[in-house]
């Protein structure tokens, strides 16, 4: 499953990237690929666009702590990009050297700029793009109309599209997804996986990735790739989305939480976080809300870890009230 070269040393690194808009669902994936019977040391790049790193710390299944990085505050297709290298160039130069490497990319980002980034950046020499994988939220394909073109993109420029969550809605809802699709694409590769369950055989090294497919944006992707690129296309995070945190010791009645997260306004698209509840002291609680979904399930023990509820929110640009949100957790607080 990995290329080897007598002329290339270190050995290539297959690559495959998560992709998707907000919720769709990219952690439960990573985590069923880290937990799957494919015998490989796995090291794992997780993007997140707020301060608090979330997803990062709900993966499971890594090795070793330094298997896994955070990149955090920021997207790995525009601002985070040299971060991104940085890591990357990293993981290949370890003595033991990951035989896979999966990146998550956060909900915001843009494929075809983390393609392009791997095909001109000069790592060609140790990491290969294996795959895109790009996950829908079949429950959540036609909401947020106003990031339809980012949808579309994330969707154009994978290999393979996995439908998640597919138990929440209808075989007819399915059915206009599929319609929706082959209206807008010519071909395409689709799994559904109402749980993140798909046959590992079809995730790891399938060498799909064709970079011929960027063809259209060559330009774009050379002078991206020059470090000198002024792409309204490529500033748009800064200018469409924004993120707020909340951080606090203080125990939260989940009862008040939920009641608060199914509340929040229609112009915040996503908000998650490991909270510290009255409820269940000793475990943490994992918070995740797409739409007006809430969900709230136990986790692990906190450990050694200190109890700390950590939540980030993301939102159209102008759409994040600072303080309001955080009046509306602080209600959450138990007496």
């Amino acid at each position: 499953m990995i290329d080897h070269d007598a002329k290339t040393d270190p050995p290539i690194t297959p690559i495959t990237v998560l992709t998707g808009f907000l919720g769709a669902g990219k952690t439960t994936l990573l985590n069923h690929i880290l937990n799957g019977a494919h015998g490989l040391r796995i090291a794992v790049l997780v993007n997140d666009f707020g301060s608090i790193n979330i997803d990062a710390d709900l993966v499971v299944g890594v090795e070793a702590s330094g298997d896994i990085i955070s990149l955090a505050n920021g997207c790995i297709c525009c601002s985070m990009r040299d971060d991104m290298l940085t890591a990357v160039e990293q993981l290949t130069e370890r003595p033991e050297q990951p035989q896979y490497i999966i990146l998550e990319a956060s909900g915001v980002a843009d494929p075809s700029k983390i393609a392009f980034t791997f095909v001109n950046a000069g790592l060609r020499d140790r990491v290969r793009l294996d795959s895109i994988l790009c996950l829908v939220d079949a429950s959540q394909v036609f909401a947020v109309p106003e990031q339809m073109e980012l949808k579309i993109r994330q969707v154009a420029y994978s290999d393979m599209l996995i439908l998640s969550k597919t138990d929440l809605v209808s075989r007819e809802e399915v059915g206009r997804i599929r319609g929706w699709l082959d209206d807008r694409f010519p071909r395409y590769r689709l799994v559904e996986a109402p749980r993140g369950e798909v046959p590992m055989e079809i995730l790891l090294s399938s060498g799909r990735f064709d970079p011929s497919q960027m063809d259209a944006d060559q330009a774009l992707a050379d002078e991206c790739a020059s470090g000198n690129c002024n792409h309204e296309s490529h500033q748009h995070h800064t200018s469409t989305f924004s993120a707020w945190s909340f951080e606090t010791d203080r125990p939260l009645s989940l009862e008040a939480l939920r009641s608060a997260a199914s509340k929040l306004p229609e112009n915040i698209y996503r908000a998650k976080g490991v909270v510290y509840s009255s409820d269940v002291p000793d475990r943490r609680a994992v918070l995740q809300v797409v739409g007006k979904r809430v969900d709230i399930s136990l986790q692990d023990e906190w450990g050694d870890r200190p109890p700390l509820t950590q939540i980030v929110a993301i939102g159209s640009h102008d759409g994040i009230d600072a303080s309001a949100l955080q009046d509306r957790f602080e209600q959450c607080f138990s007496p």
